[in-house]
C-alpha cells in the first residue's frame, strides 16, 4: 500500500516554480533555458522562489548544454554557483559529471559532494549515458548522493522498465531512483506496476512576448533556435490533472 506519491515539477523560471506549487508539486527542480535541457537558474530566481514557496527546491548545477565533459573554466564556474546556490538556501543540487569516454568522473563528483555538503545531492540524466549503470549506481552511494534522476538509459520511462526495476532492486535502501518521463497514460503504471514513490514530471507550453515584433527580422541567438516571439512556461492545467491523478491513483492503492 502506497500512503503518498511525491510529485517533484521541473521549473524553468520562478513563476514556473509558482505554477508548479499551486498545480500540487511537492518539490520542484528548477533550472533555466528548458530549450538546452536545463542549466544553471540566476541566483535571483532561487531566492525569490526560496521566499514565495515552502517546499524544497533542487537546483539544477550545468553550466550549458550538449555533454557532461566539462572543462576547468566550467567546474570553477559550476562550484561557485553551487556555493552560491547553498548560500542562496537551495534545499538540494541537482548535477552530473562525466569523462570523455561516458565514464563517471569520480574526482569531480567528489569536489562538488564537499560542496554540497547536508543539502540533498541529486545526480540528473547524465546517468543515462553513463557505460555502466550498476557501478556508477554503487559509486553514487559512496560518494552520499540521495538519488538519481532517469529514464532507465532510454528516451522513454516504458522503454527503460526493466533497466529501472533492476537499479530499484540494487539501489533499495541506499539511493533513490527518481523517474521521469511522466505521462497521463502512464502515471498508473508508474505508481502500481513500476511502485514508484516519486515521480519527476514536466510540461511547458509557448507563451507570446510580442516585443520584438516591430522588426521581426532581427534575431538575438540563433536562426535555428525558437522565434524570438515565444519562450516556455509550464502547463498549469498538464501539471495539475497528472497531480490530482497521482492523488486518486494513490488514495485506491490505499483503500484496497
Amino acid at each position: 500500500m502506497k500512503e503518498k506519491v511525491l510529485v517533484e515539477i521541473c521549473c524553468g523560471s520562478l513563476e514556473d516554480v509558482i505554477i508548479a506549487k499551486k498545480a500540487g508539486a511537492h518539490r520542484v527542480e528548477l533550472n533555466s533555458n528548458m530549450f538546452l535541457g536545463g542549466i544553471t537558474p540566476s541566483i535571483g530566481t532561487i531566492e525569490e522562489a526560496k521566499k514565495i514557496v515552502n517546499i524544497p527546491i533542487m537546483v539544477m548545477i550545468r553550466p550549458r548544454g550538449a555533454g557532461f565533459c566539462y572543462s576547468e573554466y566550467e567546474i570553477k564556474t559550476m562550484e561557485r554557483d553551487m556555493k552560491a546556490a547553498v548560500k542562496a538556501g537551495a534545499d538540494g543540487i541537482v548535477f552530473g559529471a562525466l569523462k570523455e569516454d561516458g565514464t563517471l568522473d569520480v574526482e569531480l563528483c567528489k569536489r562538488f559532494m564537499d560542496i554540497i555538503g547536508d543539502r540533498e545531492a541529486v545526480f540528473h540524466r547524465a546517468f543515462d549515458v553513463v557505460k555502466d549503470p550498476f557501478k556508477v549506481l554503487d559509486t553514487l552511494v559512496d560518494l552520499g548522493v540521495k538519488r538519481i534522476l532517469t529514464k532507465g538509459q532510454k528516451n522513454t520511462i516504458e522503454d527503460g522498465a526493466e533497466l529501472l526495476k533492476e537499479l530499484m532492486k540494487c539501489g533499495k535502501g541506499k539511493i533513490e531512483i527518481l523517474p521521469g518521463g511522466v505521462r497521463p497514460h502512464n502515471v498508473k503504471w508508474m505508481i502500481e506496476n513500476m511502485k514508484f514513490n516519486q515521480l519527476h514530471v514536466a510540461s511547458f507550453i509557448k507563451r507570446k512576448d510580442y516585443s520584438t515584433q516591430s522588426n521581426p527580422e532581427v534575431y538575438f541567438g540563433s536562426p535555428l533556435n525558437p522565434k524570438e516571439l515565444d519562450y516556455d512556461i509550464a502547463n498549469y492545467d498538464y501539471l495539475r490533472e497528472i497531480c490530482d491523478n497521482i492523488k486518486i491513483i494513490t488514495k485506491a492503492n490505499c483503500i484496497k
